[in-house]
């Protein structure tokens, strides 16, 4: 477990390249399943997430190998385990996806209950309903899913809620499927897209033909391809967020503004700091005054979930109260007691929501309370030294960049769940100016 040593009061400024999309670089290993056929990927991230979800597939039988210049050879090989070990499955959510391609190439999988950030309840129900209506069966026992099935058939399935992962899971068992596959409400993430991309360069046959339904023709057998992998948005987001709340300048190259449009939007209603310089170059710069703004988090193209914890950051440095309301996952704010420490103002409430199964994307029973899904934060702040405690990637993230333009030194702890997404992120903050250092801890 490393600590990263942060000397605040920084400003950061210079230019920084966006990595590969980790949402995408995690779901290309799994296509590795369902073809023997070699896949090429560049603009690989290499992060924890990559790494470990390369190990997942490797124990399924998939050869990989990650190269330092972010490229990627993955090629199956048809003769691995069926079985995720818990051990794997436990860390990485993408465990789950793999019950899509193994139950398409293979008829069989077993697989335990998802990792990754624990971010609310993270149910798996809809992948599991989806599957079974593709003709899998499906049962859990002992901690771990035992799905079987003879032919996996075309169907149409509605998903009740938005799931990314649940989408892609099921285009990844429709691909090989006999039939047609219609996908209803499906999540509309340009990592999705990226991904179908990839799929169809290796023989596909998947349109979206409106922005939430995708028909997927199932094909006999998959190629190899080579692709490349989006942009992370996400990490755009932070560096936008530190350069700004920092007082600072920082120019991000390969930024894809289609897909920060809400962002954007909440930045100008915050009262600007953005400038395009080219198709894929953005600048982000301090203003004089940060406006206070009311953000409720959305699927694409709303305003992303995993943008609410900078979002937070950046409004400690408005004048006035802004709120953010949480409407994709329950119990995402973990930072917010972190930033306490730190001297931000932030209390939760809970809005006046007239129908909570209509409004949440999380999993609600009938009679549920749905609590504190928002919080108030008063400014302008000035957050001063602290010891705080990373509880997800993005609140990591968050944390760090708080750290930066605090006063005073503080200790950051819980780096691995930063390590998932971002790469070297402190050489890469370093670089703009900030001042870190990581400690091995024994």
């Amino acid at each position: 477990m490393d600590q990263l040593i942060v000397t605040g009061s920084k400003t950061l400024s210079g230019t920084i390249t966006v990595s590969g999309a980790k949402n995408v670089a995690m779901k290309v290993l799994l296509a590795g399943l369902l073809t023997d056929k070699a896949i090429h990927i560049a603009n690989v991230p290499l992060i924890s997430s990559v790494f470990g979800t390369a190990e997942i597939v490797k124990h399924l039988g998939v050869k990989v190998r990650i190269n330092s210049d972010h490229t990627m050879r993955i090629k199956g090989d048809g003769k691995g385990d069926f079985t995720v070990p818990l051990e794997l499955g436990g860390l990485y959510r993408t465990a789950t996806m793999t019950l899509g391609p193994l139950l398409a190439r293979f008829g069989r999988a077993v697989v335990p209950n998802p990792g990754g950030c624990r971010l609310g309840k993270r149910p798996i129900d809809q992948h599991v309903e989806g599957l079974t209506a593709l003709g899998a069966k499906i049962e859990y026992k002992d901690g771990f899913f035992h799905a079987s099935t003879h032919r996996l058939k075309g169907t149409r399935f509605r998903f009740s809620r938005n799931t990314h992962t649940g989408t892609e899971t099921l285009i990844l068992g429709a691909v090989l499927a006999d039939g047609e596959t219609v996908l209803e409400n499906a999540a509309a993430e340009p990592e999705v897209d990226d991904l179908l991309a990839l799929l169809n360069s290796m023989g596909a046959k998947i349109r979206r033909i409106d922005t939430h339904t995708i028909v997927i023709t199932g094909v006999k057998k998959l190629q190899g391809a080579s692709h490349t992998i989006m942009t992370d948005r996400n990490e755009v987001v932070t560096f936008a967020v530190g350069a700004i709340a920092s007082g600072g300048e920082v120019i991000v190259q390969g930024t894809q503004r289609l897909y920060l449009k809400s962002f954007l939007e909440a930045l100008d209603a915050s009262g600007g700091g953005w400038e395009a310089l080219s198709e894929h170059s953005t600048r982000f710069f301090a203003i004089k005054k940060i406006k206070p703004t009311h953000i409720v988090t959305g699927p694409h193209p709303g305003f992303m979930t995993d943008w609410q914890a900078p979002w937070a950051l950046l409004m400690t440095q408005a004048d006035g109260e802004s709120h953010i309301h949480e409407t994709v996952f329950e119990n995402r704010f973990g930072y917010v007691r972190e930033l306490h420490k730190m001297g931000a103002d932030i209390q939760f409430f809970q809005p006046e929501v007239t129908d909570p199964q209509e409004i949440y994307n999380f999993q609600l029973d009938e009679k549920a309370v749905v609590e504190f899904q928002a919080i108030r934060i008063r400014g302008k702040t000035k957050l001063h030294n602290g010891v705080v405690e990373v509880s997800d990637l993005r609140a990591g993230a968050t944390l760090l960049l708080a750290a930066i333009i605090a006063n005073g030194e503080s200790v950051v702890r819980g780096v691995e769940h930063i390590d998932r997404g971002y790469e070297q992120i402190e050489k890469r903050l370093i670089k703009l100016g900030a001042k870190i250092v990581r400690i091995k801890e024994a």
